[in-house]
């Protein structure tokens, strides 16, 4: 027989950290990594004129972004 470990802690962040965009609720910490990406995005295409690097650097910052700020919510929870 298998037996899972089921954790009962809620994953969904709290209200906090939550903001409200077209009557959906969106965690800060996404918000948070879209602004950081589009940010470099724009910054890294404005320096080095090149669509990849641009696209590549935004990607690598959102994902990072979104990780550690979402751990840090959970944490602070």
């Amino acid at each position: 027989m298998t037996t899972a470990d089921i954790s009962t802690r809620e994953s969904r962040p709290s209200p906090d950290h939550c903001v409200d965009l077209a009557g959906t609720r969106w965690p800060l910490y996404k918000i948070e990594a879209l602004v950081v990406g589009f940010v470099l995005f724009v910054g890294a295409g404005a320096v080095t004129q090149s669509m990849q690097v641009a696209v590549l650097t935004a990607a690598t910052a959102t994902v990072i972004t979104w990780w550690t700020r979402r751990v840090h919510y959970s944490r602070t929870t």
